[in-house]
């Protein structure tokens, strides 16, 4: 594990597999880690460079007392490619990593990406009282206000590592894989309340469907079927970026929000498939 000191003083841990061939830069979504992604740092294309970090305030990170908003977290993977010399990369987020790449591309554009892959993440997480109840269905908002204020308040309180187990629970259709829940559950402990709480408010409190038509460059959009991430909320995403790709994972293939985890081969095929395409010129 490698770290990097940002411009605010946050210390980021990343690994880089220092493979050939187009970098594929992966992040991690809300109390998670970038061991979300084991099966990939090595599962993809053999020798693909991988480069994966903990975002501030998880996994072997620092946890300052600063900086959790979505767009300081654009900012630190910024500085992460600019770090590692990255001119052109790929592009894979998971969840909320999703919204920081949407963050990034908002604040300094798709000049430096390749190919983007979005996996399961909404367009919009809170179901704000301006949306029409039409466009808090496409946007595949999962939470109203009210909702999202109690549970920011309830990870916040005494019994907040219980409120995170049945967050994490709520995230499986089913009986998960009982070794695939437990390792989640570990990973989300690494985020402390001071971090998670509200980094996740700013994160549900984002509307990312004006950034969606802006993005120029070949885009894979992965859903679940069995998902608490509703897969007509990423045919809406796919719908909103031109030229952009939808595949849903089916129950039997993969039934929760991490298909990563459960089907590793299923879900690094579907993504090494996309990456491994002649590069198509861009707009």
């Amino acid at each position: 594990m490698k770290e990097l000191i940002t411009t605010d003083g946050a210390r980021l841990a990343y690994q880089d597999t220092g493979g050939a061939g187009v970098p594929l830069v992966m992040l991690h979504g809300w109390g998670q880690t970038q061991a979300m992604f084991r099966h990939q740092t090595e599962g993809l294309a053999p020798g693909r460079r991988v480069v994966t970090v903990d975002l501030r305030g998880h996994g072997k990170s620092g946890k300052p007392r600063h900086g959790y908003r979505i767009a300081r977290l654009s900012r630190d993977v910024l500085e992460l490619v600019d770090h590692l010399g990255l001119d052109r990369f790929d592009a894979l987020g998971w969840s909320m990593g999703v919204s920081v790449w949407w963050s990034f591309i908002d604040l300094y554009g798709t000049g430096r990406i390749r190919r983007f892959v979005a996996v399961d993440q909404p367009a919009a997480v809170a179901a704000v009282p301006w949306m029409t109840e039409r466009e808090q269905r496409d946007s595949g908002a999962i939470f109203d206000v009210s909702g999202l204020l109690y549970l920011g308040a309830a990870l916040a309180g005494p019994e907040g590592g219980t409120v995170r187990a049945d967050f994490v629970r709520g995230m499986f259709s089913g009986e998960p894989d009982p070794g695939v829940l437990a390792f989640v559950a570990e990973e989300i402990r690494s985020t402390p309340a001071h971090a998670g709480v509200p980094l996740l408010f700013d994160h549900c409190a984002q509307d990312w469907r004006d950034v969606l038509p802006r993005i120029d460059v070949p885009t894979l959009v992965i859903g679940c079927e069995g998902s608490h991430v509703h897969p007509d909320s990423q045919r809406f995403v796919a719908e909103r970026i031109p030229g952009a790709r939808l595949h849903v994972f089916a129950p039997d293939v993969a039934s929760s929000h991490f298909p990563f985890l459960e089907n590793p081969p299923a879900f690094n095929a579907v993504v090494e498939k996309f990456l491994a395409e002649e590069p198509a010129n861009r707009a």
